[in-house]
């Protein structure tokens, strides 16, 4: 009895001991695909942020994602560095800054390939451009306000620095499809922060300069909500149409306070570079730009989205703000 007893210990040590040696085994195995991205207080940065996670946890993937506080260039570099210690098998990062691209040579000049998700860069040897045409985002929104208005109306077109790439292209987009509609841009407000007086008092203004403007197209949501905004407090009813979907934009859309708007795909953004991640980690070839797409949203799809975001935050308790 004594003899099967010590047995039976023995053979669970050795059970025990070769699955230690089998799991540290499998991940081992498991390629190691690192995120950087801006800001995680943001609703749009969350957003790529689950579609991460969710690729990682699809596709059985050693992965994390990482964010500064503050989206500042020195913080980004700081993580960067940081993590060429780890060696992970692929890097995928926002390109927001060409003050990146020193440190992302430094991964390339070690054989690990660097993807770039939501902001490209000029960049040549980064791997792929995982996000949206910008360009094509632009001539939707564009097309979207024009096909609320009549031929010869004058729009205004507001938005961030027009030097960044993403809104040099969405503004390129805007310009060829309401040239293609026939509508007028009466002005142009470009390079304004997203500080609140800012905003109103630039609005304000250009109301009473050209009192004629039938719609405004905004770079991005978190200005197009403050300029939707000041327009009500003018007493006026026009439209106005962002570019990035978020929740506070489709609530507007499900209270009837703007016909629609027109999105980006975030989600998709951060599911399809780590899918694109794990291809290249296996030697696959992958395109050099891969699209997640342009959705408009109105009425009839904005419930499905507005329910999507909301469970895939749970509101962060409240804490998400809604900032791109």
């Amino acid at each position: 009895m004594k003899k099967n007893k010590a047995f039976i210990l023995i053979m669970l040590i050795i059970v025990v001991i070769l699955g230690g040696f089998i799991t540290k085994s499998l991940a081992d195995d498991k390629p190691k695909v690192i995120v950087v991205l801006d800001n995680l207080n943001i609703e749009y940065w969350n957003t790529i942020k689950a579609g991460a996670e969710k690729g990682f946890r699809d596709f059985g993937i050693e992965g994390k994602v990482l964010a500064s506080k503050n989206g500042t260039d020195k913080e980004i570099i700081e993580i960067l560095k940081g993590i060429q210690k780890e060696k992970p098998d692929a890097l995928i990062v926002s390109g927001q800054s060409l003050n990146y691209i020193p440190e992302l040579e430094k991964f390339v000049n070690n054989k690990i390939p660097v993807l770039l998700v939501s902001t490209d860069l000029p960049w040549v040897n980064k791997t792929s451009y995982i996000g949206t045409n910008n360009i094509d985002l632009g001539e939707t929104a564009g097309a979207f306000i024009a096909s609320q208005l009549q031929p010869g109306d004058q729009v205004a077109l507001i938005g961030g620095d027009p030097n960044f790439s993403v809104f040099a292209e969405r503004i390129q987009g805007n310009k060829e499809a309401l040239k293609e509609a026939g509508i007028d841009i009466a002005v142009e407000r470009f390079g304004i922060s997203d500080e609140e007086k800012t905003i109103k008092n630039t609005v304000a203004k250009m109301l009473h300069d050209y009192p004629s403007i039938k719609g405004v197209i905004v770079t991005h949501d978190t200005m197009a909500l403050e300029v939707l905004k000041e327009i009500k407090n003018q007493g006026l009813n026009i439209p106005v149409i962002g570019a990035d979907g978020i929740t506070e934009m489709i609530d507007l859309i499900l209270n009837g306070t703007i016909p629609g708007t027109v999105a980006q795909n975030p989600y998709d953004m951060g599911y399809l570079s780590v899918e694109t991640a794990l291809k290249v980690t296996k030697g696959e070839k992958v395109d050099s730009f891969i699209d997640s797409g342009v959705d408009i949203i109105v009425e009839g799809n904005a419930k499905d989205r507005h329910e999507f975001l909301i469970k895939l935050y749970n509101k962060k308790n409240g804490t998400v703000e809604s900032k791109r």
